[in-house]
């Protein structure tokens, strides 16, 4: 039984031998338009539709009605939609269920997805826990009192749950499926976790260590993805360590502190082990954390008999 019979499908490899006029093996295969044509449409897609939205925002919405932090959630909803709409198109026109590309409906919030947002909180309790025995971190009190820290609890878990729909299915989603088909399945995630990296470097307050990081965790997702057949146990992950790091424990993620976060805390010491402004991502013991995620999820989640390796497209 295959780990992931969908998201390694066969390759369309140009048949040397065939009459067909070359412009038909550049653009298209045995099973219709070839995969990195697919990738171009739906990023050109993609972007369209980001910016399309935002022009709308920009001139239907008064900047100064709407809170900063609700600009924030409005943003990230935007994303969503311009990851999600241009991959119905792209279904649409491979006649594939959007399921297909890593979100399949039977498992949406199931067990999968649960087990995730256990396994990144926990994560993250663990890289505060280590860089708190180096002396590093320390917990002074709520910042929050009364319905406000259920308020802000539920606002950053959307909010939070949203950036890992987007971040998921846009890194780890359609573009490593339709990648898959041309490459295989390992040489487009390494490419699509060295961009995920990269992207971080734009963050505001972000270092290399932490863009490392990010990578790094990228990567740990897709074979998360591998293992488990879809992204709802990365989406889990990815939401509660995101919400466990800036709501919950209060401390910076990519330099930035959020408002409406529940403790007070201060970080002192070497920036390797705190990662100073970037915050925890950025030190040391994430590297470590990672790799151990590595270990326990192989232990967790053993490799099953896979299908051999798509031939380049």
């Amino acid at each position: 039984m295959s780990d992931i019979p969908e998201l390694v499908p066969q390759a369309d490899p140009i048949d040397a031998g065939s009459s067909q006029p070359a412009s038909h093996g550049v653009f298209l295969g045995p099973s219709g338009l070839r995969s990195g044509w697919r990738l171009a449409l739906y990023l050109l897609l993609f972007g369209l539709t980001l910016v399309t939205i935002g022009y709308s925002l920009q001139h239907g919405i008064p900047h100064h009605t709407v809170p900063p932090v609700w600009g924030q959630m409005i943003a990230e909803i935007a994303t969503v939609i311009s990851a999600f709409v241009p991959a119905i198109i792209m279904a649409r026109i491979e006649k594939r269920p959007l399921g297909a590309y890593g979100l399949p409906r039977a498992g949406a919030f199931g067990k999968q997805f649960w087990v995730g947002t256990i396994w990144g909180f926990a994560s993250l309790s663990l890289l505060l826990l280590f860089i708190r025995g180096a002396h590093g971190f320390s917990l002074a009190g709520l910042a929050l009192h009364g319905p406000r820290i259920l308020k802000y609890a539920a606002f950053w878990g959307l909010f939070f749950l949203l950036v890992a729909f987007f971040e998921e299915f846009f890194f780890r989603g359609y573009t490593l499926f339709t990648l898959t088909q041309g490459i295989g399945f390992w040489p487009s995630a390494l490419i699509f976790s060295f961009i995920f990296g990269a992207v971080h470097l734009g963050n505001k307050g972000e270092a290399w260590i932490g863009a490392l990081a990010a990578g790094l965790i990228g990567l740990f997702f897709c074979l998360t993805l591998y293992r488990t057949g879809t992204l709802w146990w990365a989406i889990g992950f990815h939401a509660a360590w995101d919400w466990a790091e800036s709501y919950f424990y209060s401390v910076p993620d990519s330099g930035t502190i959020s408002q409406g976060h529940l403790l007070n805390t201060s970080f002192h010491g070497s920036r390797w082990i705190t990662g100073g402004t970037v915050g925890p991502e950025g030190s040391v013991f994430a590297l470590i954390v990672i790799a151990m995620l590595w270990i326990m999820f192989s232990y967790f989640y053993p490799k099953k008999e896979t299908p051999s390796s798509a031939t380049v497209a």
